[in-house]
């Protein structure tokens, strides 16, 4: 049986936790949805494509969520998380490709 792809899991942790910000207003169950899909994203990357692909992913999953927050402020929002999502869900299925 195949895994979730990592970038529908990073998408999902992404989006999701930005969604949960929005409707119910406390961060620390966003922070919780967020996490849950970027670790879910890591570990299916890691079976994949190995450990040191995983690792790079959990870094470009950190840095897009840490990223779409001051982007947020010139673009947006939503554009921001989309934008931020877009990056990371290119970068999962770039370092979860079977070679």
């Amino acid at each position: 049986m195949r895994s979730v792809p990592p970038a529908l899991l990073s998408s999902a942790g992404l989006i999701g936790g930005f969604a949960v910000t929005r409707v119910q207003r406390h961060r620390s169950w966003s922070g919780l949805v967020a996490g849950v899909g970027g670790l879910a994203a890591v570990e299916s990357c890691r079976r994949r494509s190995g450990a040191g692909r995983a690792l790079l992913l959990g870094g470009a999953y950190a840095a897009g969520l840490a990223g779409s927050h001051p982007l947020a402020r010139h673009i947006g929002a939503w554009p921001a998380v989309g934008t931020a999502t877009a990056g990371v869900a290119l970068a999962a299925h770039l370092l979860s490709r079977h070679d």
